[in-house]
């Protein structure tokens, strides 16, 4: 598109959260995940951010936007606005005759913003004749149904008319997502912003986080990993290949399987890349994807915590008693092979002995197997 400019307002004097604007969140500065996404949208011919702080502007041309200016203190204290600073960066564009048709306000507190949305919200604004499209999201209460609390320390509703009203009889309230506002440069306001002038763009509430305390930094991080599992769990892929596993292996006590269970299972595993194999023998059948199994070595182990056998000829492999725990079939790569009964049987009782707890006197506490 190439006719629209981002402005981004990030000024220095966070009180709540200090130097909340380039703080780490998940390692990176939280101000670089909305000049990051501006950037990779291609939507924009430049990426401002306009700041009263040389440390933030810094950080902001390390990620790719420019700070062609510090912004006057007067327009960076606690009384001014985002408005306030969105409009002077228009007013320098405009002493640099900078032509473009829209211009979009991206919160510099925006790591929850996805593409799909800010795409939206161009589109949308594009294809009518509002001045503004921004994000919103849905109130997760119906606010016919709130009150405040007077002098007195007793309760008073905005509209007790509603006291009876059934919640899905009652109008959804939406809420301004602060994350982008996207604007036509040739048409003004004739309404207040939240108005007939604007489109809400509609967020699920899942993605829409005020970052205001230490304690809304905190909880949004972890919201930040909870929906981007791909990237900090290595291991998600993997779940979820299994999970969309239709064919159902089935199998019963003494199998011994090669299945993908990471590296935090053991010292020896086998495969490559990120596919850790170990082999697994079948202890107790639980379900019908799920066994109570024993990861087994081809070290040899003495001791009360192991067992060694022979499966396959001239190999010894030793079950490890202290590394047992629940597995999922679908883990299983493939068959590596089985045990006999007599083996399974001594298994069984060594097994039994290392779980027995010893005969304790009144005040004793058990010790580590020996």
């Amino acid at each position: 598109m190439q006719n629209a400019i981002a402005i981004i307002p990030a000024r220095g004097g966070s009180k709540r959260i200090p130097r909340k604007n380039i703080k780490l969140f998940h390692g990176k500065p939280l101000i670089a995940y909305s000049i990051e996404l501006a950037l990779k949208s291609q939507f924009f011919k430049r990426v401002l951010v306009t700041t009263n702080d040389k440390e933030i502007a810094k950080i902001a041309r390390e990620y790719g936007a420019e700070t062609p200016f510090i912004r006057p203190e007067e327009l960076s204290n606690d009384i001014s606005t985002s408005g306030d600073a969105v409009t002077h960066a228009l007013e320098y564009l405009q002493t640099e005759g900078e032509e473009f048709a829209f211009f979009c306000t991206l919160y510099p507190t925006a790591p929850f913003l996805q593409m799909e949305y800010l795409v939206e919200g161009y589109e949308r604004l594009k294809n009518s004749d509002a001045k503004m499209t921004f994000s919103v999201t849905s109130m997760p209460f119906p606010i016919q149904r709130t009150f405040n609390v007077t002098d007195d320390g007793r309760c008073q509703m905005f509209t007790p008319e509603h006291f009876k009203t059934r919640s899905q009889d009652l109008k959804e309230a939406y809420q301004d997502a602060g994350q982008f506002y996207w604007e036509r440069v040739d048409k003004e306001f004739s309404d207040i912003p939240f108005g007939k002038d604007s489109i809400p763009i509609v967020l699920p509430r899942e993605l829409v986080h005020d970052i205001d305390t230490p304690e809304d930094f905190r909880r949004a991080e972890l919201m930040y990993s909870a929906l981007n599992q791909d990237t900090f769990d290595e291991w998600n892929n993997l779940k979820k290949r299994l999970n969309k596993k239709q064919k159902i292996i089935k199998f019963s006590s003494g199998n011994i399987y090669f299945m993908s269970v990471g590296k935090n299972i053991g010292y020896e595993s086998y495969g490559k890349e990120k596919l850790f194999l170990r082999p697994v023998l079948v202890y107790k059948k639980l379900s019908k994807t799920t066994f109570l199994g024993i990861p087994l070595t081809s070290k040899h182990r003495e001791g009360s915590y192991y067992f060694s056998f022979h499966y396959k000829k001239d190999k010894t492999s030793t079950a490890m008693f202290n590394q047992i725990r629940v597995f999922d079939i679908r883990r299983s790569e493939y068959l590596s092979g089985h045990i006999n009964k007599n083996i399974y049987k001594n298994l069984e009782f060594k097994l039994q002995e290392f779980m027995k707890l010893p005969h304790l006197k009144d005040g004793e506490w058990p010790t580590r197997a020996k």
